[in-house]
C-alpha cells in the first residue's frame, strides 16, 4: 500500500483562482495546459473534487499534483473548494450546496477567465475518495425528485472519473469509514436520516445516463475496492456505461499520485471520456 506523502507534496501554483460564490470557501483553482497553440480548440474541462472524508482538516491543496499532471496531459482542471464538516455551515446541507453551485457555474467562469482556453461545454466530473462521492452525486442530480434541493432538469457532463470513491454512503456508514465520517456529513445514520441518504447516496441514484470510469486500488484499506466494483455492477445492471478498474496491490493514494504505477490507468480513464483537444468520445 502506497504512501500518503501526496497529501503534503508541493505542486505548481494554479494559473488562476476563480470565485464561484460569496462564501469564503467558494473558490476554485484553475490549471491550464501549458501549450495553447495546438490549434485543436479549447481544452476539455475537468472539475476535480478533492477528498478528505468531507472534513475541514483536508482542503484542495493536496489535489494540486493531480490537477497539475492532468493539465500537463492537455486538460483544463478546475479544483473547487467547498464547505466541509468542522467549519461553520459545513456538512449537510452546505457541502452539497457548494458542490452543486460549483458544477453549475464554474464551466462558464473558467472559460471566461481563461480567455476561452477551457471548454465550458459538458465538463468531466472527477473526484477522489469523498470527492469521488461528490462527483458521482453531482452527475446524478437530474434524478433527484422534482423540487428537491440541487435538482436539475437534465445532465450536462461528459462523464465521471471516480478514484477510490465513496460510492455507497449506507455501506460506508455501516463500515465506519473515516471514523464516522458519513454520519458527520449527513447528521446521523441511514435509519435516522433516511431522506438525506436518499438524496445524497450515488448508488441509489441510478441509472445516471452517463459514462462512469471508476479506478480503485485492490489493497485500499481506507475505502474498500469492493465499493467501486459494486457500484459499477449496479450501474451496469441499470443500463449505464460504467466500468471499474481494480489495480492490483494499490492503496488509497496511488490513484491521485502522478508518480505512482497507477497513473496510466488514471489518465486512461480521463482520455476514455474526452481526449485533450476538445474532441469528444462516444
Amino acid at each position: 500500500m502506497g504512501s500518503d506523502d501526496i497529501l503534503t507534496r508541493a505542486a505548481p501554483p494554479p494559473d488562476l483562482a476563480i470565485r464561484y460564490g460569496s462564501e469564503a470557501d467558494q473558490v476554485a483553482d484553475l490549471r491550464l495546459p501549458a501549450d495553447p497553440s495546438t490549434g485543436r480548440g479549447p481544452a476539455p474541462l475537468v472539475i476535480l473534487l478533492h477528498g478528505g472524508f468531507w472534513r475541514a482538516a483536508y482542503d484542495r491543496a493536496h489535489a494540486g499534483p493531480l490537477a497539475a499532471a492532468l493539465a500537463a496531459e492537455g486538460f483544463a482542471v478546475c479544483t473547487p473548494e467547498y464547505r466541509r464538516v468542522g467549519q461553520a455551515g459545513g456538512g449537510w446541507p452546505a457541502t452539497f450546496d457548494d458542490v452543486a453551485a460549483a458544477v453549475d457555474v464554474l464551466p462558464r467562469l473558467a472559460a471566461s477567465a481563461s480567455g476561452g482556453r477551457a471548454d465550458p461545454g459538458r465538463p468531466i466530473l472527477a473526484g477522489h475518495s469523498a470527492g469521488g462521492h461528490l462527483a458521482l452525486w453531482a452527475a446524478s442530480r437530474h434524478l433527484l425528485p422534482s423540487g428537491a434541493p440541487w435538482s436539475v432538469p437534465a445532465l450536462s457532463c461528459r462523464g465521471v472519473v471516480a478514484l477510490a470513491a465513496v460510492s455507497d454512503l449506507v455501506s460506508a456508514y455501516h463500515l465506519g469509514l473515516g471514523r464516522g465520517a458519513v454520519a458527520a456529513l449527513l447528521g446521523g445514520g441511514p435509519d435516522a436520516e433516511a431522506s438525506r441518504y436518499a438524496l445524497a447516496n450515488p448508488v441509489g441514484l441510478l441509472p445516471t445516463g452517463t459514462r462512469v470510469r471508476l479506478v480503485h486500488g485492490s489493497a485500499d484499506d481506507i475505502v474498500p475496492c469492493e465499493m467501486s466494483v459494486g457500484y459499477a455492477s449496479r450501474a451496469q445492471e441499470a443500463g449505464d456505461d460504467a466500468t471499474c478498474e481494480a489495480l492490483s496491490g494499490m492503496g488509497h493514494f496511488e490513484v491521485i499520485d502522478p508518480l505512482s504505477d497507477a497513473w496510466p490507468s488514471v489518465t486512461g480513464a480521463f482520455r476514455a471520456l474526452s481526449p485533450p483537444g476538445g474532441q469528444s468520445v462516444g
